[in-house]
C-alpha cells in the first residue's frame, strides 16, 4: 500500500516538476495523472493493490472539497453581486462539456465515429 501511496505521490512530483520547467499551462497534478495512466496503459493493467489505494483516495475525495466550500463561503457577496455572469458561464460550460463528451464517445464509440439511430446507421 505505501509503495503504490508513493508511486502516486512520485507521478504528483514529476508533473509539477514537468510543468515547472516547461511552463506549460497545464497543473502539475494533471500531467502527473497523466504520466500514470500511461505507465498504466504500457503496463496493460492496474495493480489490485494500486486499485486498492485508489478506492480508498476516492473513498476520502469528499474531505478535499471542503477548503472550495469554505472559500466560497468567504466570498458569497461577490457571488452574489456576480451571479448572473457566473450562472450563465455554468450553463454554457456545462452544455460545451456534455456535447464534446457525447462528441468524443461517438466517435471513439462501436462504429467508428458513424451516428447509430435505432440500431441501423443513420442515412
Amino acid at each position: 500500500m505505501l509503495a503504490c501511496l508513493t508511486l502516486i505521490f512520485v507521478c504528483q512530483l514529476a508533473g509539477e516538476l514537468l510543468a515547472a520547467a516547461t511552463g506549460w499551462p497545464v497543473p502539475g497534478p494533471v500531467i502527473g495523472m497523466a504520466l500514470l495512466f500511461v505507465g498504466l496503459v504500457v503496463r496493460g493493467r492496474v495493480p489490485e493493490s494500486l486499485g486498492g489505494v485508489a478506492d480508498a483516495l476516492l473513498g476520502s475525495l469528499s474531505l478535499l472539497f471542503v477548503p472550495a466550500g469554505v472559500g466560497v463561503m468567504q466570498h458569497v457577496g461577490l457571488i452574489r453581486s456576480e451571479l448572473l455572469p457566473i450562472s450563465v458561464s455554468l450553463v454554457i460550460s456545462t452544455v460545451v462539456a456534455v456535447g464534446v463528451t457525447g462528441a468524443v464517445m461517438a466517435w471513439l464509440g462501436p462504429g467508428g465515429g458513424s451516428a447509430e439511430v435505432g440500431g441501423r446507421e443513420a442515412e
